[in-house]
């Protein structure tokens, strides 16, 4: 075991990957000798050279277009979109492209080995342009799959599973975790399940889920209602697609309650889809309204970044409100 922040272990699940498969090659804005401009990146090119790490134009379209293009002749590319807000002018290529490749031609041919890495969320003063959660846009396609890890350890396994796994993938980072999460990650290379949800936390009056960075905020949350004498079971949901509609639903048949929380703006946000399945699956068990604690339904503001965010005061008063109601 080693202790890393999630840069590190980003870098090291990249440097690992590489090392194994010739075929897997990072690029994007700034990757090479600067390491991008979060320097997850760092060190690559020097390693494994410019042909496997390298920078690109700053055209998002033109480099997944290019990382479709590589995957769908055998290469594993892992492309690297500098900021998730950027990822929207690459829309056309992943949703259109990328997530329907295989479809179209009958499995003749696929893209399945490409990853899409992208910083998204808020927390480090960005504003506007550098603040975005997008997940729920591409939860809508088909054929994608949408990951997000919560800490170090759940990083390196994640994107080494991503850059494995047989289908486009796209790996939201959460950025304001960067350096600030450190944790024990093992240094060999190891995998973790796509598609499950993991219970961090068992209890019995409510179930309190989320993923990415959300995850400390709910951490929070749930300490303060721990001292008020409620029982909160916790779930890190880890994929949007396929999201764990088993977990969550036994979960909630248990304890008859859900509070959801994302970054992302309450209208669309994928709470939203959430919401939906499990009334359908646990209408009869439910003991309160299924609870959205997120971002508002702004722009995100600069200025008033703090009272946008969906904190541990808004999640522990959601959790209190349906135990209470």
């Amino acid at each position: 075991m080693a202790k890393m922040n999630m840069l590190q272990a980003i870098n090291d699940a990249l440097d690992l990957a590489m090392a194994a498969n010739e075929k897997v090659m990072c690029f994007g804005e700034d990757v090479g000798v600067f390491g991008g401009v979060f320097r997850a990146t760092s060190n690559l090119q020097q390693k494994y050279g410019k042909d496997r790490c390298f920078n690109t134009p700053l055209v998002e379209q033109g480099i997944i277009g290019f990382a479709n293009g590589l995957a769908a002749q055998g290469s594993f590319p892992v492309a690297e979109i500098q900021f998730a807000d950027y990822i929207f002018p690459a829309f056309d290529q992943i949703v259109n492209e990328s997530a329907k490749f295989r479809y179209r031609s009958g499995n003749l041919f696929n893209v399945g080995n490409m990853t899409i890495r992208t910083p998204y969320g808020g927390g480090i003063a960005g504003g506007l342009y550098h603040s975005q959660s997008p997940e729920a846009y591409f939860a809508h396609t088909p054929g994608l799959k949408i990951v997000v890890p919560r800490n170090p350890h759940q990083a390196k396994g994640l994107l080494l599973a991503s850059i494995n796994d047989p289908n486009p993938t796209i790996f939201f980072e959460p950025k304001r975790l960067y350096r600030a999460s450190v944790g024990e990650v093992p240094e060999g290379e190891y995998q973790l399940p796509l598609g499950e949800a993991e219970v961090l936390k068992e209890g019995s009056d409510v179930t309190v889920l989320g993923w990415g960075a959300q995850m400390e905020v709910i951490d929070k949350a749930v300490e303060m209602a721990e001292k008020e004498g409620f029982s909160c079971e916790v779930i890190d949901l880890r994929t949007i697609l396929p999201w764990d509609v088993e977990t969550v639903a036994e979960s909630v048949l248990k304890t008859g309650r859900l509070v959801i929380t994302h970054e992302a703006p309450l209208t669309g946000g994928f709470a939203g889809e959430i919401a939906a399945t499990i009334q359908e699956r646990c209408f009869l068990y439910l003991e309160s309204p299924i609870a959205r604690v997120t971002g508002m339904d702004t722009p995100f503001p600069l200025v008033l970044e703090k009272e946008h965010f969906p904190n541990h005061l808004k999640v522990y008063e959601a959790i209190r409100e349906s135990v209470e109601f």
